[in-house]
């Protein structure tokens, strides 16, 4: 019998295109994706190092498994991940009932190591220091059919004091522009609309193969694909910036004016021992830039309260910094120390009472200011991609939501003469907002105009794309003469 399989997917973006390609090559070792409300053969945890608490949502989810574990003896677990790369061995000893666990570097090793878990009757662990197969080379059954992730590096070579990734994910290593353009031909040739390229330091692209403006170019190319409607990527860092990227995102009509920049604080002092290599000088100047050349730009951000040795002055320039990039959102953490790195060995811990009411004073002001900047979307026709899942309260006030060109979040009744048919997941509305909200804008009028696209027929149909690993291939630019990497035979589920 056909064994089935689930994967639950903690912690960034990075993380959940991770667990397409597990998803992917499961597929391809005879695996099937378990069916809502069944019990899977094969649950596999690929979990995040970074977020607070992540050890205890781990054991937790672990110590849930081991009952169904007990109870259904030929079933398995594997955990991967960043904490399976940081923990290794540690978890078979704290959960024995897991059978395999693997790490960033060896996510095609998983079918072979499951099998080799059943056939020893032990559990499994390898962890490898270094990458041993790019991801993109793997198979990836993706998640959604009209929009996805497209890595263009993996590793960071930042030594951020707070952040453990480096030491997980390693130093940074880039993809070839032909295999990203060849991945994201792929994905429009399966219905996709829309990309998010994806590296921990995007704007650094090119660094492996000895061109700083690499990242713009790439962003040009990625808007010549026919087809393609959207491209986002996520996350720049200030310091390696350039303005080729602000021209490009101006100049490429596919390319959304969002920007997801992290400032994590306006203190140059704090900065400076978070060991971030810009000032927020340097950081309010790309914000000018941005706006100066698209006004209509969205700009999110990551903020961290409470960093050791953080003053209330520290804090006041934080502030200082988001009354005047007025971002359109921002994620918002409270600083707590992660094990392994040099943050947490700093003097000078802020006690969590302090923390806390700086972070409400953060969230505050923040919400005011997203709320204004979001007001002011009031009375604008916006294009939007409907989304699946976005809007909890969709069933009962009998609206649907989509995503904005420049991100920002609408909840639109789905109603008017220019409806063709029925709106999916996937098609093309445009609607006028008439209310907003700090996180969220609505937009009650009957619909302007509904286009149905491939990927609201493929959503209707329950298809999800799958693409075939794209190998390493030549430093240039340019769309690539055949969507290598495209499904013969269409969406298979």
């Amino acid at each position: 019998m056909t064994r089935t399989f689930a994967i639950r997917t903690f912690g960034c973006q990075m993380n959940v295109h991770d667990s397409e390609r597990l998803a992917g090559q499961l597929e391809d070792a005879g695996y099937a994706l378990a069916t809502d409300g069944e019990d899977p053969d094969l649950v596999v945890l690929n979990t995040c190092a970074v977020r607070e608490n992540a050890d205890n949502k781990l054991y937790g989810h672990l110590g849930h498994l081991r009952a169904s574990k007990t109870a259904r003896p030929g079933m398995q677990i594997a955990v991967g991940g960043c904490l399976a790369q940081k923990d290794r061995g540690e978890i078979v000893k704290r959960a024995p009932w897991v059978d395999v666990v693997f790490g960033t570097h060896n996510l095609a090793a998983l079918p072979v190591l499951l099998e080799r878990a059943r056939h020893n009757a032990e559990a499994q662990v390898e962890i490898l220091e270094s990458l041993e197969t790019f991801p993109s080379t793997l198979p990836a059954r993706r998640e959604s059919a009209y929009s996805g992730w497209v890595s263009i590096s993996v590793g960071c070579n930042n030594t951020c004091t707070f952040c453990i990734v480096p030491s997980l994910r390693g130093k940074e290593r880039d993809r070839r522009p032909g295999d990203v353009l060849a991945e994201v031909e792929a994905l429009v040739a399966e219905g996709v609309l829309e990309v998010t390229l994806l590296g921990q330091n995007v704007n650094s692209y090119g660094v492996e193969f000895g061109d700083r403006h690499a990242f713009g170019k790439l962003l040009r190319s990625c808007g010549a694909v026919e087809g393609l409607e959207r491209v986002r990527f996520t996350s720049p860092h200030p310091a390696a910036f350039t303005e080729d990227v602000i021209d490009a995102m101006a100049e490429t009509p596919t390319v959304c004016h969002q920007l997801h920049m992290p400032l994590q604080s306006g203190s140059d002092r704090v900065l400076k021992a978070m060991r971030r290599s810009y000032r927020s000088s340097r950081f309010l100047s790309i914000v000018d830039k941005v706006r100066e050349a698209m006004p209509d730009a969205a700009i999110t951000t990551d903020i961290i309260v409470g960093f050791p040795g953080e003053t209330e002055e520290d804090f006041q320039q934080t502030l200082d910094v988001v009354r005047r990039a007025r971002f359109s959102s921002a994620f918002t953490f409270q600083y707590s120390p992660r094990p392994g790195t040099p943050a947490a060995e700093l003097d000078d811990q802020i006690p969590k009472a302090v923390v806390q009411e700086r972070y409400d004073r953060l969230v505050a002001l923040q919400n005011d200011i997203a709320w204004q900047e979001n007001r002011a979307q009031v009375g604008r026709t916006v294009e939007l991609l409907v989304a699946a899942g976005e809007g909890r309260k969709d069933a009962e006030t009998h609206r649907m939501s989509g995503r904005a060109r420049d991100g920002r979040l609408v909840h639109f009744t789905p109603t008017g003469t220019a409806v063709d048919g029925e709106i999916r997941p996937g098609d093309i509305v445009e609607t006028t907002v008439t209310y907003a909200a700090p996180h969220h804008l609505v937009a009650d009028g009957d619909v302007r105009s509904h286009r149905r696209t491939r990927a609201g027929d493929n959503v209707a149909a329950g298809q999800r794309p799958r693409t075939q690993g794209v190998g390493l291939g030549l430093p240039s630019f340019g769309r690539p003469p055949v969507a290598v990497g495209a499904d013969s035979e269409g969406c298979s589920r």
